[in-house]
């Protein structure tokens, strides 16, 4: 029983706890899960493969269909660079089966390439307004608008081609896709690597940047908001919104360390800290009498 249970404990600290991750784990951590209640609805023991059987009809309510299934958690895996297009559809077809798996991916597909070209035209109205913006203050006489008006247009026909793909060239998300996957390490920060690759894949950061900042549940801001309630209670009414914000945030850095904090040991140091502001409150008290 320690053995099963120790699997959904491990998943519930990695996806729902006080320190959040992006969003690009969610996929895996469901693909996990799944091939842990296939196994255990195998198991010998009868209790364990009949508790598997139960757990296994939740969880098939929940990721059983995969038209019900919000596109994002697989775009996220997508942006990836340990998964790609490469892990995501062995997974799909691992989970679903052959017939549903392979009309997920190409749903997955179709909306990733939407996705993207979506983030392309927001990027292309803001370098054309911002192009319009700049040619009245940067440009006098006719002759010299006509020949950097020109410029501009045929630099932002290149920058167009390098980020949609044109004849002979690959797009942002084609190239990124054909390159190998970066190797498992467990000190690997995917934020790092977008914002390391920021020129080369300027497009994708910005959809990266949305994509893997979405949570899987609402617990996160339910956990925000009953931390709020612990740290302005009827007693420290008073505090002001910006020293609440400070001590939130205090409180969610101390819990980042990688080292815990233990308070029982510096208990000796605080009871003499105690004494000293006493000792300093009495001296400053008889040099006022």
């Amino acid at each position: 029983m320690v053995k099963f249970l120790e699997a959904f404990y491990l998943l519930t600290l990695r996806v729902s706890g006080s320190i959040y991750v992006t969003s690009n784990v969610h996929f895996v951590e469901i693909c996990e899960l799944d091939l842990i209640l296939k196994e255990w609805m195998e198991h010998e023991d009868t209790s364990l493969k009949e508790m598997a059987k139960k757990m296994k009809e939740k969880f098939v309510k929940y990721w059983g269909e995969p038209e019900k299934i919000n596109k994002m958690i697989f775009i996220a895996s997508i942006l990836d660079p340990h998964n790609k297009l490469e892990y995501v559809p062995f997974a799909i077809v691992r989970m679903f089966g052959e017939n549903k798996g392979k009309k997920l991916i190409l749903e997955v597909k179709n909306y990733m390439d939407s996705l993207f070209d979506y983030y392309v035209k927001k990027n292309s109205i803001g370098t054309s307004s911002a192009s319009s913006g700049n040619t009245t203050t940067t440009v006098s006489g006719y002759g010299s608008f006509l020949k950097r008006g020109t410029m501009r247009t045929k630099l932002e026909f290149e920058k167009h081609k390098e980020v949609t793909g044109g004849l002979g060239t690959k797009s942002e998300l084609e190239r990124y896709l054909a390159e190998d996957l970066e190797p498992e390490t467990d000190d690997f920060k995917i934020l790092k690597w977008w914002k390391i690759n920021e020129p080369r894949f300027p497009i994708l950061v910005e959809m990266a940047r949305d994509v893997l900042a979405i949570p899987i549940s609402s617990v996160a801001s339910e956990c925000a908001f009953s931390t709020g309630g612990r740290i302005l209670d009827s007693f420290r009414s008073s505090l002001t919104p910006k020293l609440v914000q400070s001590l939130i945030c205090l409180q969610d850095w101390l819990r980042s360390e990688p080292i815990p904090i233990k308070v029982e040991e510096d208990l000796e140091y605080l009871e003499q800290l105690e004494l000293d502001l006493a000792d300093s409150a009495k001296d400053s008290t008889i040099i006022d009498i």
